[in-house]
């Protein structure tokens, strides 16, 4: 059975169908790359530029004057070591509580069936639908006074921690992922005597990898890119995240040594998705299909 494309063979087999395939196809590229990679390509060279020549209309491509010092004044002048170790601490912290709770809420609802545990997928779902937004009142009067044990976790790493644990995304991209694994392989390990617990660690962790890669990274970035609830919970200067901390001190900080910071911010999330970008696919898509 033959594939229907977009273009016949007989048509790509010709000389002007070849030239015009190649020339559209050379056209969408080059614009998806410019769309994407242009404000990169901006934010790295103006780091490059002085103050002057940021500014200055129309925008040069190319540095005039190429001034490599600003990153080295962007370093040591808003402290990004201090705000990276933060914002490291605050990342893998959370990646940390999610590997815990949300692995447990996944596999407790889709192997045990717990009573109403569709009613509990459902309302977590039901979540996502709400704009993020909408959410951060409610969670900031929690924070700002936990019930029952009347704490206030402001300016703690518990304000950062518990709110990213009830994500309802990663809840249910485990949860089908371990739909996906076969009944006959647990029943096998109950057989032998492995308790639930024991058969989550010994047989169910080591066969999800590729899940559990997609949810540490997107817990990690999670933390990573966020702003507003950091400004909101961490107003202590030393507990800042990356993006709040060059927030706060942008202020007197000349323009082309602000934009070097914020390339410098940007450098461990891109290396993330360039490193990781394979399992990102294979773990999204690993539990699509079941053979």
């Amino acid at each position: 059975m033959s594939t229907r494309t977009l273009i016949s063979p007989a048509q790509l087999a010709r000389p002007r169908g070849k030239l015009v395939y190649w020339i559209v196809f050379a056209v969408i590229v080059g614009g998806f790359t410019l769309v994407f990679l242009g404000p990169l390509y901006w934010l790295v060279s103006s780091g490059f530029k002085n103050p002057q020549e940021v500014i200055q209309t129309p925008p040069t491509l190319v540095p005039g004057s190429f001034e490599p010092a600003n990153y080295t004044r962007a370093w040591e002048v808003m402290d990004l070591a201090k705000l990276l170790f933060n914002t490291l601490y605050y990342a893998f912290g959370a990646l940390a509580f999610q590997l815990v709770l949300d692995v447990a809420a996944a596999y407790s609802l889709s192997k045990l069936r717990p009573v109403f545990g569709k009613a509990v997928l459902g309302m977590m779902l039901a979540t996502l639908m709400i704009p993020a937004t909408v959410l951060v009142v409610p969670q900031y009067l929690t924070v700002l006074d936990v019930p029952v044990v009347e704490r206030n976790l402001l300016n703690s790493p518990w304000a950062i921690w518990l709110p990213s644990v009830t994500n309802a995304f990663n809840i249910f991209l485990l949860k089908r992922f371990f739909d996906s694994i076969p009944g006959e392989l647990l029943d096998a390990a109950s057989i032998d005597g492995a308790s639930p617990m024991r058969t989550l660690r010994s047989i169910v962790l080591p066969i999800s990898r590729p899940i559990l890669g997609v949810v540490s990274i997107f817990a990690v970035v999670g933390v990573w890119k966020d702003f507003l609830w950091p400004m909101l919970t961490l107003p202590d200067p030393a507990k800042q995240t990356l993006n709040v901390g060059i927030y706060s001190l942008s202020n007197g900080v000349p323009v082309n040594v602000l934009i070097a910071a914020l390339t410098i911010a940007s450098i461990p999330t891109l290396l993330i998705f360039l490193i990781f970008q394979r399992n990102i696919m294979s773990g999204l898509t690993a539990g699509g299909l079941k053979g």
